[in-house]
């Protein structure tokens, strides 16, 4: 693994707060030159440490106003059950993060949707229905605490 040093972690930090700005701007950030900052972009880049750009868009202003978590429990534990239902996932533009758990749940699924009716197609005509899922488990998320805003880079 290549060894950071403290130019590289200013540099993703504040790539992290804003991935739009230009060599330029990130040079007066971070006291370095546009040309080295464009060199090290690049190899961070290149390196797997960015691994892509993207935009914060507000869900609310879409339209969808209900956050879910859902736990699921696979019918069967087993490769092929897994992977029927991570097939599943990867098609369904209303699950936002999906993750493999241990303990009682096998997985916890972030969900956003329009409203109510919404979620209820979601869960009884999408996932229940599926041959790989057993047992379905929903929480409607009330307040948003505390939002992914970026790693610790320092």
């Amino acid at each position: 693994m290549t060894h950071l040093d403290k130019m590289d972690l200013k540099l993703l930090a504040e790539l992290q707060r804003d991935g739009r700005l230009t060599n330029n701007e990130l040079s007066d950030r971070i006291a370095l030159s546009p040309s080295q900052c464009s060199r090290r972009r690049t190899r961070l880049e290149a390196e797997g440490f960015i691994s892509g750009y993207h935009a914060a868009i507000d869900r609310q202003k879409l339209g969808l106003g209900l956050m879910v978590v859902i736990s699921v429990t696979l019918a069967t534990h087993n490769r092929d059950n897994a992977k029927r239902f991570g097939e599943l996932l990867a098609d369904l533009p209303e699950v936002l993060e999906a993750y493999a758990l241990t303990g009682e749940m096998d997985y916890h699924l972030k969900v956003v949707t329009r409203d109510l009716n919404d979620l209820s197609r979601f869960v009884n005509d999408v996932l229940l229905p599926h041959d790989s899922v057993q047992h379905v488990k929903t929480s409607i998320v009330l307040n948003v605490l505390k939002d992914f805003e970026g790693l610790s880079v320092q």
